[in-house]
């Protein structure tokens, strides 16, 4: 079927069936799945499983158009045991396959088309956790340990770096949550008006696996890690929280999270760490720099409307980047160079660059009910190369059907425009257990 036809049949299913009243919920939604009224989704349970489908179109440089598809499995268990103790297993596996088209790497060279697969695990977490009183936590396992309160960089999110086994979404919120955890023992004490917590990670291994099911502790804990957060209500609305981070061979890193309300409908928030560090191409490139103190920095506002319409716009740094000039001196030089250092600062989740912006949207029931829109952009304020993201989501009891547009805009050596992959439609359906 021709690309424009099935995002036509999408586009059509998601808004005549969100004509529907509440009471036809139930029959689209078996319509779509052949799912029971029953919804996991509303129901509190300990297990929970999503299964997802999904098919791809990406027009590509200098190569056929390519399309892919992708079956995944989501599955979580949270749930007591015995009295004051916990267990809390998160897996995901995505398997993926190309079903036309050529696929051009950086360099040129084509790889396999039509029978290419992949299939990648991520054990997201596997930990117990001890609640011996009732202001005390202890937990011990694979923790998804995310910090920081800033959308689109986190700069106090030290656990991100190599976490990435598979990318199913650039959406923020879904690299934060389809991470691998890092095994550690973590304790937080809580009273009412604050928190402390102390984290340990140690050095597992510095082996990593690309093997489908393999947990892949080198990936996490190559090295050893500790984390100290903080946190203590100074007045009504008005909480920081303060980090110290610390691993084998590297100065201290400390950080700070805010928020604060500016008035009944807008959030302002600053999210910044520093300490000293090599420059983010001397570690790509393992090569001497000078450590220096570095600052990260994300600081945005968030407009939130009654009509379920909130607006997030986001500043964020990078003091560990490159400059305008540094960063064209990479792109134009050794292409090898430039392909080491573009790889590691997506496996550490950091900015290449020095400053980016990020705007992002999210709209509820936008014109229909159920019928959900999200949208971001990310501009690289060096050298103005662009992604803009929107996903429309219907929402049916058990099932969501989701079409997804992106874009990337920009030279073959920019932020963005360096992928081969240009405009890529999305069409992903979701059935939750």
């Amino acid at each position: 079927m021709p690309r424009a036809a099935w995002i036509w049949c999408a586009l059509c299913v998601m808004t005549s069936a969100a004509w529907a009243g509440e009471d036809d919920d139930d029959a689209a939604a078996l319509a779509l799945g052949g799912v029971t009224p029953a919804s996991a989704a509303t129901t509190a349970r300990s297990t929970s499983l999503l299964l997802e489908g999904a098919v791809a179109a990406a027009a590509q440089q200098g190569a056929d158009e390519l399309y892919v598809g992708r079956l995944s499995a989501d599955a979580r268990y949270d749930g007591s045991f015995a009295q004051g103790w916990r267990a809390i297993i998160a897996e995901r596996i995505d398997s993926d396959w190309t079903l036309a088209g050529a696929n051009q790497g950086l360099g040129g060279g084509s790889q396999a088309t039509g029978t290419g697969n992949q299939t990648v695990g991520t054990l997201k977490e596997a930990y117990l956790g001890w609640q011996p009183t009732s202001n005390l936590l202890l937990d011990a396992g694979r923790i998804n340990a995310r910090q920081g309160v800033a959308y689109g960089y986190n700069p106090t999110d030290f656990f991100r770096a190599d976490a990435i086994r598979s990318l199913v979404s650039p959406d923020p919120n879904s690299l934060r949550d389809n991470r691998l955890g890092t095994v550690m023992l973590r304790a937080e004490d809580l009273w009412s008006t604050g928190a402390v917590t102390a984290a340990f990670a140690p050095r597992l291994t510095d082996h990593t696996s690309s093997a489908a099911l393999d947990p892949d502790w080198g990936a996490t804990n190559s090295t050893g890690r500790w984390l100290l957060v903080f946190s203590q209500r100074l007045s009504p609305g008005w909480t920081p929280q303060w980090l110290i981070y610390g691993r084998d061979s590297q100065a201290p890193q400390v950080g700070v999270d805010l928020t604060a309300g500016l008035g009944s409908s807008t959030i302002a928030y600053i999210e910044a760490s520093a300490g000293r560090s090599a420059s983010l191409l001397a570690q790509a490139l393992d090569q001497p720099g000078e450590d220096k103190l570095r600052t990260r920095v994300s600081t945005g506002v968030t407009y939130s409307t009654a009509k379920k319409l909130s607006l997030t716009f986001e500043y964020e740094y990078n003091g560990a980047g490159l400059s305008s000039g540094a960063w064209s001196r990479l792109g134009t030089g050794n292409p090898q160079a430039y392909g080491r250092y573009r790889e590691f600062a997506l496996l550490q989740q950091d900015l290449p660059t020095l400053s980016n912006a990020f705007v992002y949207a999210s709209w509820a029931d936008v014109g229909f009910r159920h019928l959900d829109l999200t949208a971001f952009l990310r501009l690289d304020l060096v050298d103005h190369s662009k992604l803009p993201y929107i996903e429309l989501r219907r929402h049916w009891t058990s099932v969501d059907l989701a079409l997804r547009w992106q874009d990337v805009q920009g030279n073959n050596v920019s932020d963005f425009g360096a992928s081969t992959q240009r405009q890529t439609w999305q069409l992903v359906l979701d059935y939750y257990l």
